[in-house]
């Protein structure tokens, strides 16, 4: 099953689960009507099966409304284009706008199939956020998992 992260915030919120505040877009006037109501700043991020969304230009830190009207219009119609989604990438039609938070820790969860062993995998990290895919890689790699 593959859920985008506004959803996953829904199941999250249902079970009392502290997260942003944001709402869901898919149109610029929408967006921006939604950044206006945040206030600022807010976030803007790309809706689509894909990690490695910040590093391809699908998430953005609006601090007013300017930057936001800027990067609704440049996030909202994009493909997004990384290795996750390969070269044809992954057009984006719905974008999340949320409250910007001052983050003092991330954290990351996963939970995957591993096919091969057909069973569940949970993947936990205290090194959430950015790069998560390049921490997980180095961390197998030190403990001979390669």
């Amino acid at each position: 099953m593959k859920i985008h992260e506004y959803q996953a915030k829904e199941l999250f919120r249902a079970f009392h689960v502290a997260v942003p505040n944001g709402e869901t877009a898919a149109t610029a006037p929408t967006a921006l009507a939604v950044a206006e109501k945040l206030g600022y700043p807010c976030v803007i991020k790309a809706q689509v099966h894909a990690g490695g969304r910040g590093k391809a230009g699908g998430i953005k830190l609006a601090r007013n409304r300017s930057e936001a009207e800027k990067y609704i219009g440049e996030i909202l119609g994009m493909t997004l284009v990384n290795r996750q989604t390969g070269p044809q990438g992954k057009l984006v039609r719905k974008l999340l706008v949320e409250q910007g938070l001052n983050i003092c820790r991330e954290l990351y969860l996963a939970i995957i199939i591993d096919r091969e062993k057909e069973m569940p995998v949970i993947i936990a990290s205290s090194q959430g956020g950015m790069e998560i895919e390049e921490v997980a890689h180095g961390s197998r790699k030190s403990a001979g998992h390669l």
